[in-house]
């Protein structure tokens, strides 16, 4: 189910160079293992004040891992530590 999927959160605005090259990265290493949502911080005052000067930024399950460049492999294992249920947790 998709939904039991990590979510990856992509903060971006329009006309940003990195924006584009962090999203091709995220849906590459994304494909079939989590589900993306992209944010224009442009579209909300508090998101712009937070990341304005840091985007692209780049989280799993709500905890940013990235700004201004998405390491490949990095998003890759954070992805399987997601998707590893911990003790005392199930999967669904």
């Amino acid at each position: 189910m998709t939904s039991d999927l990590p979510l990856i959160t992509v903060y971006t605005r329009a006309g940003c160079g990195l924006c584009r090259t962090a999203e091709a990265v995220v849906d590459e290493v994304a494909d079939g293992r989590a589900r993306v949502e992209r944010v224009d911080i442009d579209t909300a005052p508090e998101l712009r004040a937070r990341y304005t000067f840091r985007v692209p930024v780049v989280a799993v399950d709500g905890v940013e891992l990235f700004d201004f460049h998405v390491d490949r492999e990095q998003l890759a294992a954070a992805l399987a530590r997601a998707r590893v249920p911990r003790r005392g947790e199930t999967s669904g």
